[in-house]
């Protein structure tokens, strides 16, 4: 990408993010170009056939150090992928396609499930979903906003 087409939306290493197709108005993530493919802490995760579908429904815990907030989110598989972690061990995950709105933008992305429960943020953000989109300040944090009424996001939806 020549410097003259480089993006000018600038993010910091972590940001709010929003998964509406998946009921999740809030998900603190953490953005790592380190990573190519952006992750979702998820549990209890289960393939099944929908109508000649391949589908997985899944269990989030949205918002980090609150494990009594539940989402029990089901959506079309994309693909099986061996990720490598952080910690070079390989994990066999499934991947779905899914709306991500950050800022004012919304696209497309796709993500990997896994257990997060020992990371510190409930998403990861990778180069992939970050490509030709965003420039990232490493030494700042929600650019894009604090979203201290996450909570009340959920509730409002039940």
């Amino acid at each position: 990408m020549s410097r003259r087409n480089r993006p000018s939306i600038i993010v910091g290493w972590r940001e709010w993010v929003a998964l509406p197709d998946l009921g999740l108005p809030a998900v603190k993530a953490k953005v790592d170009t380190g990573a190519k493919t952006s992750s979702l802490h998820a549990f209890d995760i289960e393939t099944f056939r929908e109508d000649g579908i391949e589908r997985v429904r899944f269990t989030v815990h949205p918002l980090q150090r609150n494990e009594r907030l539940i989402v029990r989110v089901v959506a079309d598989v994309e693909d099986e992928r061996t990720v490598v972690s952080s910690n070079g061990q390989e994990e066999l995950r499934i991947v779905i396609r899914t709306r991500l709105h950050l800022g004012d933008g919304a696209w497309p992305v796709e993500l990997t499930l896994t257990d997060r429960r020992s990371m510190r943020l409930r998403m990861l953000l990778g180069r992939q979903a970050l490509e030709g989109r965003f420039l990232v300040d490493a030494s700042v944090s929600y650019l894009h906003g604090r979203r201290p009424e996450a909570v009340r996001l959920y509730d409002s939806r039940r």
